[in-house]
């Protein structure tokens, strides 16, 4: 049987059960916290204590797994991880690698590679492969899947260097993709257009943010390669409301595509975006970006919508763990 590994180690793919693919924990940059969060608005364990209780709330739900695209750019760190993970033992969390840059490369990958002042292979493909087989550093937790970035000014030369590199790890390993797309800009056509040209098998790719679209042709267009539609920001209202976003994946249902989306909600125990006001932003502008919301409110939803119960399985339970096998 396969397995998939997480913080806590390799775990049989049956296991996975109700799977979030697309949860963060924390987003939170090493450099903001260093310079201006440590005796301000951080308390390293206040915050992991409330990561426990959110986390041990959504297990009481029904979850077993959350699918974590946290990589460089959104402030990855391991070892915060692992004392969550310790600490939830009825959660899986997968852990990623990738980078997330919507236009330019960190200077650290901007003057290596082909033809560049360091002329050298594609450091990145390097990089993210030794994450995938040998481990994040030095924790011991092999990152499951890939993470990159296509938004709305497309592929720049970054970006595309980025998305290339991803594709190639997983040419090599066979490690799935999940891209950050732009659903307004259509942009999940030119990611999967790339990496179809770079052998990436696509029904092991889900197109991350495709459900702050309603529009039905430009989804099964993205469905029709084989990819996963990465119904994954239910709460988020400011890009498209919750009654929509239910509308929307009943439709794609009715017309035989639950086997090509997965639910989740891309919040997380704590984001930097808003210094230590994270809070009360999010309770303020998006008070059902919360990890609980499908279970609580949008399951009930697409049930009344006329999704059957075997179809929400497909989508919590059996695509999640098809990506990961």
């Amino acid at each position: 049987m396969p397995t998939v590994d997480t913080v806590r180690g390799p775990v049989d793919v049956d296991r996975l059960g109700q799977t979030l693919m697309h949860e963060h924990v924390f987003v939170l940059s090493t450099e903001h916290l260093d310079n201006y969060g440590k005796g301000a608005w951080w308390d390293e364990e206040y915050r992991v204590a409330d990561a426990v209780a959110k986390l041990d709330a959504v297990v009481a739900k029904g979850v077993r797994t959350i699918v974590d695209p946290t990589v460089w750019g959104l402030g990855r760190y391991i070892p915060r991880i692992q004392r969550v993970a310790e600490q939830v033992p009825g959660l899986n969390i997968i852990a990623a690698t990738g980078v997330y840059a919507f236009e330019e490369l960190p200077h650290q990958y901007a003057h290596r590679g082909p033809g560049l002042f360091l002329d050298m292979p594609e450091p990145m493909i390097d990089d993210f492969v030794r994450d995938l087989t040998e481990g994040i550093a030095d924790t011991g937790v092999k990152a499951a899947f890939l993470k990159c970035v296509v938004e709305q000014k497309g592929l720049t030369p970054g970006v595309e260097r980025i998305c290339r590199a991803v594709a190639q790890a997983h040419v090599r390993t066979g490690a799935p993709i999940t891209v950050h797309t732009n659903a307004f800009t259509q942009s999940g056509l030119i990611a999967l257009d790339l990496f179809a040209k770079e052998g990436v098998d696509l029904a092991k790719v889900v197109v991350g943010h495709a459900g702050d679209s309603n529009d039905l042709d430009y989804l099964m267009r993205l469905a029709d390669t084989g990819a996963t539609l990465g119904m994954d920001r239910f709460g988020l209202d400011a890009y498209n409301s919750t009654a929509q976003r239910v509308a929307t994946v009943a439709a794609l249902c009715q017309r035989g595509y639950a086997d090509r989306m997965v639910l989740s909600h891309d919040t997380a125990c704590f984001m930097d975006y808003f210094g230590g006001a994270w809070d009360e932003a999010r309770s303020t502008l998006a008070p059902n970006w919360r990890y609980d919301h499908i279970h609580d409110d949008v399951l009930a939803a697409l049930l009344d919508s006329g999704v059957t119960d075997d179809q929400i399985e497909q989508m919590l339970v059996f695509n999640p763990k098809r990506y990961f096998s």
